[in-house]
C-alpha cells in the first residue's frame, strides 16, 4: 500500500496491467452483477439535473426504467447506484455492435451533458471505498476482464495509466503526477535490487 494524500493505494494499482479490449469483452461490465454503477453524492444531483438532455441517447427499456424508478436507486449496501433494467443490465446501458457501451458517455461526447460518465464506470477496474480518514483505491479482479488483463500484459499498461483520466478527475493532475512519479520510483529501485 502507498498513501498520497487521503488516499491509501493498493501496489495492484501500480503493478498490475489493464487495458480494455471491448470487442472482446463486449462490454460486459456494464451487464453482468446485482447492482448498478455506484454512484457520488454529486453524480445524482448532475442527473437529476441533465437527465432529460441524456435519455433521447438510451434505449426506451431504459427510459422506462429510469422514468419508473428514476435516476438512482438504493441498492442492498444502502448505496446510490444506477437503476437496472429488470435486474440485469445498468438502465443507461446502449448497444452499439453488439457491444455495451454508456448512453450517457454518447450524450457527453455529442456535447448533451457535463458528465463523461459516472466515476465508478469512468474509474473501472478501480474502486473506491471511502473511510472516516481516507479513500481506499484498489484494483478490482473480475473473470470477465481477463482480455483486459492480457491486453494489459502485452501493452505493459499499469491499471492506473489506463484509468488516468478518471484519476485526475477525482483526485487532480498533481496527484496523478505524484502517483507516477511513485511508480517510476518503484520500477529504478527494483531494477537495481532485483
Amino acid at each position: 500500500m502507498l498513501q498520497i494524500a487521503d488516499a491509501i493505494i493498493s501496489l495492484d494499482v501500480i503493478e498490475k496491467k489493464f487495458s480494455c479490449d471491448l470487442k472482446k469483452c463486449r462490454g460486459e461490465c456494464c451487464v453482468r452483477g446485482d447492482s448498478g454503477a455506484p454512484l457520488e453524492p454529486e453524480e445524482i444531483l448532475w442527473l437529476e439535473k441533465e437527465l432529460e438532455m441524456i435519455l433521447p441517447f438510451l434505449r426506451p427499456e431504459g427510459v422506462a426504467t429510469i422514468r419508473r424508478l428514476g435516476s438512482h436507486v438504493i441498492d442492498r449496501d444502502k448505496d446510490y447506484v444506477t437503476p437496472l433494467i429488470g435486474g440485469k443490465e445498468c438502465a443507461f446501458v446502449v448497444y452499439e455492435d453488439n457491444i455495451a457501451r454508456c448512453g450517457i458517455q454518447n450524450a457527453y461526447l455529442a456535447g448533451n451533458t457535463s458528465y463523461p460518465k459516472p466515476l465508478s464506470c469512468h474509474l473501472y477496474p478501480l474502486r473506491l471505498k471511502k473511510y472516516p480518514d481516507f479513500i481506499a483505491v484498489n484494483y478490482e479482479q473480475w473473470d470477465i476482464c481477463e482480455p483486459a488483463r492480457a491486453g494489459g500484459n502485452d501493452q505493459n499498461m499499469p491499471v492506473y495509466r489506463f484509468v488516468k483520466t478518471a484519476l485526475e478527475r477525482k483526485f487532480g493532475k498533481k496527484w496523478y503526477r505524484t502517483l507516477e512519479s511513485v511508480h517510476m520510483k518503484m520500477t529504478r529501485n527494483s531494477i537495481r535490487n532485483p
